[in-house]
């Protein structure tokens, strides 16, 4: 499968926010329906979306849509990078990159395809977005990347360990919103989250 796989990670128990973050309202829908519908407007050809935590909930309002497989991840308490593996496990072999998102990292189709496109058009191993000097989310990964992510662990940082390991074949995408940087974890980032949505409309 040509083009960018996304894992969207969706496993966790959402213990700051108090409920479960996929389920969330966001923009008329629920925000893992909001991410799923945003990576595939930016032009991701597959999405796994990583359950674990009441994942048939957390499945539910996106099952059965083209395009997207559900994971089930049984190790999500053990932390993050064991969901991005269970995510990786199941991507396409052809696939020309690798987009890791949270599901409580919203961001609208137009910043990931921006993304999405430079990662095709360039050739650097890692694609990530920056705003003021903080790097933010989305992370995308050269498919030939596949075999460290593999291997990352807890204890070595998770994802950082593949990025420290090749910072200089980093693309980094100034952009102009904060909203790259945002992580949903609390009822006041969401509020921060949609303050920022609506500037950018």
């Amino acid at each position: 499968m040509d083009g960018i796989s996304a894992i969207l990670l969706a496993a966790g128990e959402s213990t700051r926010m108090g409920r479960l973050k996929a389920l969330l309202p966001w923009q008329g829908l629920t925000l893992v329906e909001y991410q799923v519908q945003s990576l595939q407007e930016a032009g991701a050809a597959e999405v796994v979306l990583v359950i674990g935590h009441r994942g048939d909930e957390v499945e539910a309002p996106v099952k059965g849509k083209p395009g997207v497989k559900a994971v089930s991840n049984p190790d999500y308490r053990q932390g993050k990078a064991t969901s991005v593996k269970a995510g990786l496990r199941h991507l396409s072999s052809s696939t020309q990159g690798i987009l890791v998102l949270a599901v409580d990292q919203p961001r609208p189709p137009n910043i990931l395809k921006a993304l999405i496109n430079a990662h095709l058009d360039g050739a650097a191993l890692i694609t990530t977005p920056v705003h003021r000097g903080n790097t933010g989310h989305p992370l995308i990964f050269a498919s030939s990347l596949l075999p460290e992510l593999m291997a990352i662990t807890e204890e070595g940082q998770g994802l950082r360990e593949v990025t420290h390991h090749h910072s200089k074949e980093t693309y980094q995408i100034e952009m102009d919103s904060p909203i790259v940087t945002v992580d949903v974890n609390s009822p006041e980032d969401l509020q921060e989250a949609q303050r920022l949505f609506a500037d950018l409309k």
